[in-house]
């Protein structure tokens, strides 16, 4: 196998949507921890584009963004597949993909302001949580069914960073009565053996993250 390399920023989920499909593959790979607040010229180069993690090298050819990455992932290593094999149930499981990229940065929206645009991001994500709970999980384990696939990986930001950002802020989005089947999947993808053992440090994510909200608040109002 040609050598498998991961650039990744810690605690991004980004990057850990990447290393548990990996670890979900059995892929071996080195990872290499990136600093986006001082960019080596290592990462500028992998990612002259976007200038960001996580990067995958695989066989010296860098892929970048997480969910083209997981999609690479998918075709290179077909075993334990992570997409459906019906073209239809392929296509829903992609359409809920990007949504959650496209809805995702609300949350860190919700991070990093105050005042009307922080209660905008706030009404925006329970919206999005609404529909998530309301038309994509319906009865299954996972949103693809059976098994976690990409779908699953694209939404990790709601299974554990928002926790954090909720504990921060002091507030309760994610309400159980309100959200039982979202509750249920983060249940059930958080007891996974390759999820649980590989969570970030939650009292260190909630301090870096906490630093987060404090040094972009404080750029805001300068």
């Amino acid at each position: 196998m040609e050598e498998v390399k991961l650039h990744g920023t810690w605690p991004s989920p980004f990057s850990y949507r990447v290393k548990w499909a990996l670890q979900l593959k059995g892929i071996p790979y080195e990872y290499i921890e990136q600093d986006t607040s001082n960019k080596s010229p290592l990462l500028l180069q992998l990612n002259p584009v976007y200038k960001k993690s996580p990067i995958l090298v695989h066989g010296g050819k860098p892929i970048c963004e997480s969910l083209v990455i997981l999609e690479y992932i998918e075709e290179t290593w077909p075993e334990n597949p992570l997409l459906p094999t019906d073209p239809y149930d392929k296509a829903i499981a992609r359409f809920w993909a990007k949504f959650a990229d496209d809805k995702g940065a609300m949350m860190w929206t919700m991070l990093g302001t105050t005042g009307e645009e922080h209660e905008k991001a706030i009404k925006d994500i329970l919206e999005s949580l609404r529909t998530i709970e309301e038309h994509a999980l319906a009865e299954k384990k996972f949103f693809c069914g059976e098994k976690i696939g990409i779908t699953d990986f694209a939404f990790v930001g709601i299974v554990y960073w928002l926790e954090v950002i909720e504990e921060i802020l002091g507030l309760k989005l994610l309400e159980a009565e309100s959200f039982p089947r979202l509750h249920a999947w983060i249940k059930t993808f958080k007891e996974e053996p390759i999820i649980k053992e590989n969570l970030p440090d939650k009292e260190k994510t909630f301090a870096h993250l906490k630093r987060r909200r404090e040094r972009e608040i404080l750029l805001a109002s300068s």
